[in-house]
This record gives structure tokens, C-alpha cells and sequence, in this order.
């Protein structure tokens, strides 16, 4: 599957996976709090940042009841109204150019998820390289349509879903000029339990839809993460979270700063332990063939000896003759005299 081009980082088979730090609304509304975000986030070695673009009022309506209100139960955000959430979760549009520049500093890519067509107009201007569709917009064609024909990749969570929504999706992102698709395992749940991960959909997504597939991450940890880079996950992205202690709207499903450390570095591991299929070692295992075990003379002997269980052992290191030819000595006689400690030879066995 070729390879995408996001800034200067190729992304796809043989490259390290493409790490995205998610600040969301863990800014809790404070500009130097965002910027200090993007410097710990450099640090901790993540290719890339990603804000979100929205006003309250273009996500919803100033409700306080009924269906507006988030009624479920065990939700991280229950009682909450929706206009409530996306006003103390947006990220202000006039931080997104300064935000942005912090990123380019540490050499990062930075960009957004916008939600209609007002946020694409507005990050065209920022010359974003790239744009995030969120789970929940999948589905909404007109705001597909108006990424894809800015000619950029484009990264779109699967979320909810159907197979079918998903190849209508595809079709409008690649009928209106998205030549760069990734695709993210993602699961719409907040926190999201490791068991409806379904990591398996990986490799059957990127079949299906022919492109580079990733995984956008809500559970606790960076298990899910890993265990998904070595199902071909090309890009992984976590939300990210200065202190989880300190709060913020997406905190208990971020990962703090140590924790997105490990990530970064455990995913590339993984990339590289894939490797290829091999077998009989590695070029640096074959000097610890000698520590294999190995057939060894186990007592003094003299010529014309019986070969024993007692005096014919395999034992390491690994510089006699294979354990496997050990009956074939068993009851002949050692041709001439060998002391303990001898590793056995053809040469020891009688004509």
C-alpha cells in the first residue's frame, strides 16, 4: 500500500507510526496552558498536534433540556448540556494560529478537526497540511465534500459506522479529490473499554477501502495503542493531558505526559519487532548457537569404552555433536581415548 506524505513524515509500511497528540479541551480555556500542551507533547516525541475547530453554536443549539442535555448514565459528562460541553471544550479560534506556530517550532505538523464549512474556510487560511474528520461527522457529506476538495489528506475516524456509511464516506471524500485517505479504528465510547477495541477491523479496513488505516484511541493506557500498531496501524491517536489530577474536559481518557512517552517509544518497538518472517535466528543469534546443548563426553574413557547414559551426555555449550544423534552412540565403543569434557565427534565412534 504506497505510502502518505504528511509534511516531511512518509506514513505507511516500513515507517515508524505517525504519533498525534489530541489536546481537544484539556486547555481548560487558558491560552499559555494550550502552548505549554504543544511544548510537553514535543517532548514527549508526538509527530503531531491536533485541535479541534467549532463554536458552540455551530455544533448545536442553546438548549437547556430535553435531548439537549446528556442524560446517560456513567457519561464522563452527565448533566452537562451540549452547548454547555462544546463551550467549555472549544478551542478559540483566534489560538489557533499561535498554537499552531508553537507546533512548527518543536517541528511538529499541526492541524484540526473542522465541523462545518466555516472551520475548513478558516483553516485554509492557516495553510493546515492535513484535516481530521471526527467519528460523529462521518457521515455528513457536504462537510466531506468541502475537505476533500482542499486536494489535502484527509484522516476520518470510523467510529459508529456501518460498513456501509463508511464506503458512501470514502466515495464522497474520493469523488471530491481526497487522493490521501487514513482511516482510524476508532471506538465512540468515553472512556472506551479495551474490549470493544476490536483491533481485528484494522487489517480489514485498509483491505476494504485500499488505504492506510490507524487507530484513534479513547481507553485508558497504551496497550490498545501498541497491540494495534503490530495490526498495521500506521497512525495512532491519544488525547493528551498535562496532569490528569488538574482536570479537563477529555482528562480521564488522556494520557499524561510520561504515559505518552511510553506510548510513542512502545509503538515504534512494536513497528520494529513486526519485522518479516523468519527463521533459524537472527544474524546476532548465531553466536549464541554455541550455548545450544550439545553431546559431551561425561567421563574419562579409554579406548574401546561403551558409550553410556553415564559417560555420553548432552549438556551445553553447544560445540559437540546434536543431541539428536545421542542413540546413535548408545552401546558402541569410542575408538580411541577422550577425557571429561571432550565435546563428541564422528571421529570418537568405532569403525
Amino acid at each position: 500500500m504506497a505510502t502518505i506524505k504528511l509534511g516531511q513524515r512518509a506514513i505507511g509500511p516500513g515507517e515508524a507510526p505517525f504519533i498525534i497528540a489530541e489536546l481537544s479541551g484539556n486547555h481548560d480555556q487558558s491560552l499559555d496552558k494550550a502552548l505549554a500542551m504543544v511544548d510537553a507533547a514535543a517532548k514527549c516525541g508526538a509527530d503531531a498536534i491536533k485541535v479541534q475547530t467549532y463554536t458552540a453554536d455551530s455544533m448545536t443549539l442553546d438548549i437547556q433540556h430535553g435531548e439537549f442535555v446528556i442524560q446517560e448514565v456513567g457519561n464522563l459528562w452527565q448533566g452537562q448540556s451540549l452547548y454547555q460541553l462544546y463551550q467549555q471544550a472549544m478551542t478559540p479560534w483566534d489560538w489557533h494560529q499561535a498554537i499552531f506556530e508553537r507546533a512548527q517550532q518543536h517541528g511538529m505538523l499541526a492541524f484540526s478537526t473542522p465541523f462545518d464549512q466555516a472551520a475548513v474556510d478558516f483553516l485554509e487560511q492557516l495553510n493546515v497540511p492535513c484535516y481530521k474528520i471526527a467519528s460523529f461527522e462521518n457521515s455528513d457529506h457536504a462537510l466531506l465534500a468541502a475537505v476533500a476538495k482542499t486536494g489535502k489528506p484527509v484522516i476520518m475516524s470510523t467510529g459508529m459506522a456501518t460498513q456501509t456509511e463508511l464506503a458512501e464516506s470514502v466515495e464522497v471524500l474520493r469523488k471530491n479529490g481526497c487522493d490521501a485517505l487514513i482511516l482510524l479504528k476508532c471506538t465512540s465510547h468515553y472512556p472506551a473499554d479495551p474490549v470493544d477495541a476490536n483491533l481485528a477491523t484494522i487489517p480489514h479496513l485498509a483491505q476494504l477501502f485500499g488505504c492506510q488505516v490507524g487507530l484513534s484511541d479513547h481507553s485508558a493506557g497504551i496497550g490498545v495503542a501498541v497491540a494495534s500498531v503490530v495490526l498495521g496501524a500506521s497512525v495512532i491517536e491519544k488525547h493528551f493531558v498535562l496532569s490528569r489530577a488538574e482536570g479537563g474536559v477529555d482528562a480521564e481518557f488522556s494520557l499524561e505526559p510520561a504515559e505518552f512517552s511510553a506510548l510513542v517509544q512502545e509503538c515504534k518497538r512494536a513497528a520494529v519487532a513486526l519485522g518479516k518472517v523468519t527463521y533459524g535466528g537472527t544474524d546476532k543469534e548465531q553466536a549464541s548457537r554455541k550455548y545450544r546443548r550439545s553431546l559431551y563426553i561425561a567421563e574419562d574413557m579409554q579406548a574401546g569404552d561403551i558409550f553410556t547414559t553415564e559417560n555420553l551426555r548432552s549438556v551445553r555449550p553447544g560445540l559437540g555433536l546434536e543431541p539428536k544423534y545421542l542413540s546413535l552412540f548408545m552401546g558402541k565403543c569410542i575408538k580411541k581415548a577422550a577425557s571429561k569434557g571432550t565435546p563428541l565427534d564422528w571421529y570418537h565412534l568405532s569403525d
